[in-house]
């Protein structure tokens, strides 16, 4: 049986474009359709750990449109609990606007809509409800810094484990990571170029070793094609190697990851069998189309192992 997530974050729906190459600064480039997917870090994650076998709850805010009924009816078809979800009038659901190219690589600009809308004040409600029944909290940061601050700081003030996912980057955001007298702090799940955004240049388990230490909790950086490493506060560094895959289209990886990962600590699994399940999961993801599309199920991660 799964653990029980909640999952703070973005509800957008995708407008994906596959090219034959990523249009550079000016530049136009062709692709022959538009595709339409269910998107947002926090939706995807939800579904990613829905997916793998978790009891998910996701909080987060859509417009009152007709995208945002479909997105929560997509959500609700995923096993996703949306009580947590805001409907807002007069600002549109979030759109992320996505080029693919050949090789699978991809380009995202995401228009923040409804996402903008998540208050402190929701975030904190639906929480103290969910948190006595709560194995796992996932935060990811495409909403106000506000509303990322008090998720994080309402999960850890109980003692739930909180996996924070700095995608993007927000400036004020290294001010939640400095760890606070008898609390746990975030476990971090920074890509490469989120790691160097928090920490500055340098090798990149250096990076991680630092700021392990200076947050005094796990640091797990996702290495794209490259796998994944886990680092701890004392200084132990893993890395865990890719899994061979056929890239088709690596939108969501991240997200898949990271719902897999809260998942697998829901359920009990310790950091290092977490992160090599998600690390697992993200590969299998990429070899469809659309963030979604290739998220795995409990099964087949578990037979991927």
């Amino acid at each position: 049986m799964g653990g029980r997530v909640v999952v703070v974050g973005a509800v957008n729906v995708d407008l994906v474009v596959a090219a034959e190459r990523l249009p550079g600064p000016g530049e136009t480039v062709v692709g022959p359709r538009v595709e339409h997917f269910g998107g947002g870090k926090g939706a995807n994650a939800a579904v990613a750990a829905a997916r793998a076998g978790a009891d998910v709850l996701l909080i987060g805010a859509v417009g009152a449109d007709d995208t945002g009924r479909a997105a929560l009816d997509e959500l609700r078809g995923e096993g996703v609990r949306v009580d947590g979800v805001a409907v807002l009038d007069g600002v549109p659901t979030g759109v992320a606007l996505i080029v693919v190219d050949a090789a699978g690589e991809n380009q995202i600009a995401v228009g923040a809509g409804a996402n903008a809308g998540v208050e402190r004040d929701q975030v904190r409600a639906a929480l103290v409800d969910a948190l006595p029944h709560t194995d796992c909290v996932l935060v990811s940061t495409e909403i106000p810094l506000a509303a990322v601050v008090v998720a994080v700081e309402t999960a850890t003030a109980v003692g739930v484990p909180c996996v924070l996912n700095p995608a993007p980057v927000l400036p004020g955001l290294a001010g939640l990571l400095v760890p606070r007298p008898g609390l746990h702090g975030p476990l971090l799940t920074p890509n490469v170029g989120e790691l160097a955004a928090l920490t500055g240049p340098g090798p990149t388990g250096v990076r991680a070793v630092g700021l392990a230490a200076r947050t005094e909790a796990p640091v797990v950086v996702t290495l794209g094609g490259e796998g994944a490493l886990v680092v701890e506060p004392g200084g132990m560094v893993e890395h865990l190697p890719p899994r061979p895959t056929t890239v088709c289209d690596t939108t969501g990886a991240g997200d898949t990851f990271n719902g897999v990962f809260a998942a697998q600590l829901a359920a009990g699994a310790g950091l290092l069998d977490a992160a090599r399940a998600a690390n697992v999961a993200a590969a299998l993801s990429v070899a469809q189309v659309g963030a979604r599309g290739g998220m795995p199920s409990a099964e087949l991660i578990a037979a991927s192992m």
